[in-house]
């Protein structure tokens, strides 16, 4: 295979590599399928990676088969393999990347004095040695190679200069100074990669990159303190995963460099409004749970409870918000009600739900609002409209789930079955088919109860561990002319959702005019049973 020619980098863009695939997905809880590899793999292309490492070939069978079928899935971006400074494992990468539009081998060999004492067993010439010879091999087998000198930030500035000049030579056109246990510090990060900067030969030919690790909670200032310096290349993973702490998240590198623009003068290629959906597709195929506090991309990251907050955010969202959430494809600002909020925000939220109480009205509707919000973490739109209504908030009615049963088979349609019986006595029992058991149920409770439903968003997460640990359903369906939210949880997803969805009919049919079109419940004789 021939190289590619080597052209100076651009010194107005950041090139991403994400090793979300390699070094985050071998970390503790992170595991993929290569279902799930391939899956992440396309997101991550369309969210704009420059360069992505797949894996591992060397490490498993498996492994080597993820790569080569992402290696030939992939069409824009740079599909990398990692190898040690070994025959063995270059050769094996080469072939696990032969299919890629674009390929990568990226090289690795420990460098500081620990690692070349304890790990390697070498001296500093074998380390250069292995170290050219490996990369004039990977150079004939793929179009760029990619040399790392791990440790590098507790390796002897001179030997690393010296180390980097040698691969510079041999043909990477990449150098990676990986901070590999997260040790350093942004001051000398910048100091380390000026040095290298002005010491290593052909600086100018090459691009500069940084690896950092989150064992001390730097790794995002370490990797934006290296652009600083000159790197042009930054490894990170989606939500920080990686290795013990973690690696350098992308999505806040990528949002730092965006909305510091002017302090940074660079950019990616990232499509940023896709960080939120690929954060959460990563959730979804590991099983792990994004933390509400995540920068960028946890549920907290646009949300306010604090009555001051809301109120200036209501005001002016520039009062407590640097970027818009529609920036990283989360689709609004949320105001969340709880004991700290105040009345701005709780009249603008009963607008949206349609309510316009007066002063008077306001002053009644505000106090039983904070005696709810002292026994309620979060106070939601059923609670708030059973308060406009004089209702009692913790009212669960009409409608309660007495049995639900359902089947899934697979490659086929589910099926699922409810009871429900009404406040007035009337119980109903349907059954439904679906897509999945989550369709069949909803499906299900619309026809026992007659309200149609048109799901916008459904979410199931985990909550606590272990075998007895529950499932928080959330969902948002359209009804009439407006969208309405329920939750619950429960051990059984399903059921969780059965219940969400309840909440919601029954908060449409206790707004239901009392002069409006008769209910399912109103329309079955006491006691039947379809």
């Amino acid at each position: 295979m021939t190289p590619d020619q080597t052209t100076p980098p651009s010194n107005d863009r950041v090139r991403i590599f994400d090793t979300t695939l390699r070094d985050g997905e071998q970390a503790p809880g992170f595991s993929m399928d290569r279902r799930a590899k391939l899956r992440l793999a396309h997101a991550l292309e369309a969210l704009g990676v420059d360069i992505l490492e797949a894996g591992f070939p060397q490490a498993s069978p498996d492994d080597f088969a993820a790569v080569a079928e992402i290696a030939g899935a992939l069409r824009n971006t740079t599909v990398c393999g990692l190898a040690r400074c070994q025959v063995g494992d270059i050769e094996t990468t080469a072939r696990a990347i032969e299919k890629a539009q674009h390929s990568r081998i990226h090289v690795f060999l420990s460098t500081s004095p620990l690692h070349r004492e304890h790990k390697l067993g070498m001296s500093k010439q074998q380390v250069l040695d292995t170290a050219v010879k490996s990369i004039e091999l990977a150079r004939g087998l793929c179009h760029e190679v990619e040399f790392s000198a791990e440790d590098a930030l507790r390796t002897e500035p001179e030997f690393l200069a010296q180390v980097f000049s040698a691969a510079v030579a041999a043909g990477a056109t990449t150098l990676n100074a990986p901070d590999t246990v997260g040790y350093t510090t942004p001051g000398e990060m910048h100091e380390l990669f000026s040095y290298l900067r002005r010491h290593v030969a052909g600086a100018d030919k090459v691009i500069f990159s940084s690896h950092c690790h989150n064992d001390l909670g730097m790794a995002v200032a370490n990797s934006l303190a290296a652009v600083s310096a000159g790197a042009r290349q930054v490894e990170c993973t989606i939500n920080g995963i990686g290795e013990r702490a973690g690696n350098a998240a992308m999505e806040e590198i990528v949002m730092a460099l965006k909305v510091r623009a002017a302090h940074f003068g660079v950019d990616t290629r990232i499509d940023t409004r896709k960080l939120y959906p690929t954060s959460r597709l990563l959730s979804q195929l590991t099983g792990q749970h994004v933390p509400r506090n995540k920068a960028i991309v946890g549920e907290n990251a646009f949300a306010h409870e604090s009555g001051i907050h809301q109120h200036g955010m209501l005001k002016h969202r520039g009062t407590y918000e640097i970027m818009r959430p529609q920036d990283v494809g989360i689709a609004e600002t949320k105001l969340v009600l709880g004991k700290h909020s105040g009345r701005h925000a709780l009249r603008s939220r009963l607008q949206t739900l349609g309510y316009t109480p007066d002063d008077a009205e306001m002053e009644t509707i505000f106090a039983r609002f904070k005696t709810l919000a002292d026994k309620k973490r979060e106070v939601g739109d059923d609670d708030l409209e059973a308060i406009a209504l004089g209702h009692d908030p913790d009212a669960t009615g009409p409608w309660r789930l007495v049995q639900l049963n359902s089947n899934s088979h697979l490659g086929s349609s589910s099926s699922a079955t409810v009871k429900l019986k009404h406040e007035n006595g009337v119980e109903v029992g349907e059954a439904a088919i679906g897509d999945g058991p989550v369709d069949a149920v909803l499906r299900a409770i619309e026809r026992a109860t007659g309200v149609p439903l048109e799901l916008t968003q459904f979410q199931v997460r985990g909550v606590g561990e272990g075998g007895d640990a529950q499932g928080h359903a959330q969902l948002t369906a359209r009804h009439g002319e407006r969208e309405w939210r329920g939750q619950d949880v429960s051990t059984d997803i399903v059921e969780a959702t059965a219940l969400a969805a309840l909440s919601i009919v029954n908060r449409i049919e206790r707004q239901a005019p009392a002069s409006g079109a008769p209910t399912r419940s109103q329309g079955r004789s006491q006691g039947a049973i379809a």
